[in-house]
């Protein structure tokens, strides 16, 4: 699971290319323009944005300049209806880390954005372990002690999060920006009933991995330490 901006004033493609981008278990947020999308990535963290060079308003390039000027660090994918190498380069060369022209099939998208992910993190490993867990991020499942869990899409989300970062401590918002939506309605209280239920379902035995409160800081996956 991966937090993704999909930033293209094309509404039928980005209805085909968020559904699929949905159905691979991303969170996936949309914008037609290149304000809203600024706007966005002062405020919000991404692991991956695709970008559309020809907005109706400032330029995708734009957009683009702007955040990895103040530091922004997601992988950018950038989309171009244009077939030109010097549109390309200056994208390259601006700071996008590869780009797609359209038109284009949707699996070669997917492919792309899949492989910008495994660059930095290794974020579609084939199993995360944590202790007596194992999670299988493209299957979407998890096992203890070889036995599966039965989480929500929410639970599976926050839990993947955690074993991508062990024994780091991240607050309520923090949470909020990397695994629920940036529209969404949710809140502290809705991240401490997620935890509590997932807590729940790990299982409090001594070869588990325990989702640990700090009161006024927030949460983080202790690993059990081996003797």
């Amino acid at each position: 699971m991966s937090k993704l901006l999909l930033v293209e004033d094309d509404v039928n493609l980005v209805t085909m290319v968020a559904e699929f981008l949905r159905s691979e278990h991303h969170v996936v947020e949309v914008v037609h323009d290149g304000e809203m999308a600024r706007d966005l990535l002062k405020t919000y963290v991404y692991e991956l944005v695709i970008l559309d060079l020809g907005l109706p308003d400032i330029s995708g390039l734009t957009v683009l300049k702007d955040y990895r000027s103040r530091g922004g660090s997601a992988k950018i994918l950038i989309l171009t209806g244009k077939d030109k190498i010097e549109e390309k380069e200056e994208g390259l060369d601006a700071g996008a880390d590869d780009y797609l022209t359209k038109p284009f099939h949707v699996r070669e998208l997917l492919a792309r954005v899949r492989a910008l992910l495994r660059r930095p993190e290794q974020t579609f490993n084939d199993e995360l372990k944590a202790a007596s867990l194992i999670l299988y991020p493209r299957d979407h499942k998890v096992e203890k002690n070889g036995k599966p869990l039965n989480l929500s899409p929410r639970e599976f989300a926050l839990l993947e999060f955690f074993m991508r970062h062990p024994n780091q401590l991240f607050n309520a918002d923090a949470l909020l920006d990397r695994v629920w939506q940036s529209d969404s309605e949710a809140s502290a209280d809705t991240i401490k009933v997620t935890i509590n239920r997932l807590r729940s379902k790990i299982g409090t035995d001594s070869h588990s991995p325990v989702i640990t409160t700090v009161f006024g800081h927030g949460y983080k996956l202790d690993l059990p330490t081996e003797n």
